[in-house]
């Protein structure tokens, strides 16, 4: 199986900045595309930022300029560096992973725990 671990998040002020960390493991034999999504209360989950293999990314309108995500392809791991942070930007943040587990078999979605951002004005 897959694991995706969580590390990071808790309460900021408005202005303030967070780092989110994931760690992929387990029976890995391709690791694809890996973004963070996040969910508010009452609202569907919206993808916030992907990166893929090559180190492509692109992010959501909303936090363009103002959130970096990146990965270390040997580590495993893909973090999110959010800056100038807004209380609109308080939700609980979910690392996906795509992934294949063998030799020609499709890749599938993973995700991690989720952990809470909050952003108080």
């Amino acid at each position: 199986q897959v694991q995706l671990v969580q590390s990071g998040g808790g309460l900021v002020q408005t202005g303030g900045s967070l780092r989110l960390s994931c760690a992929a493991s387990g029976r890995i034999f391709s690791l694809n595309t890996m973004g963070w999504y996040r969910q508010a209360p009452g609202k569907t989950r919206e993808l916030v930022a992907a990166v893929t293999r090559g180190g492509t990314a692109n992010y959501v309108d909303s936090v363009k300029g103002r959130f970096t995500i990146s990965r270390d392809n040997v580590k495993k791991t893909v973090c999110l560096q959010m800056n100038s942070l807004k209380p609109e930007d308080t939700a609980v943040y979910y690392c996906n992973a795509q992934v294949s587990t063998g030799w020609g078999l499709p890749p599938r979605d993973y995700w991690g725990e989720g952990t809470q951002v909050t952003v108080s004005s």
